[in-house]
């Protein structure tokens, strides 16, 4: 998922992601605690992938707020 795919988006589709992208990163770390995570970098891919969309999501809020 890169910055240019999210911007096209609109607000609320980026918030279902944002919603999703959580739900995983709570299943893997789940995963990490009992052991069963098989592919340890996905956690910080997941935890980037948050991060860019709660940044788009805030220049599109600061955007319309001007």
């Amino acid at each position: 998922m890169n910055a240019s795919e999210l911007r096209d988006k609109t607000p609320d589709q980026l918030r279902d992601d944002l919603a999703n992208l959580k739900k995983e990163a709570f299943n893997l770390r789940f995963q990490q605690a009992t052991g069963q995570l098989e592919n340890p970098a996905r956690l910080r891919s997941v935890r980037r992938d948050a991060a860019r969309v709660k940044t788009i999501l805030n220049e599109k809020a600061k955007s319309a707020a001007e």
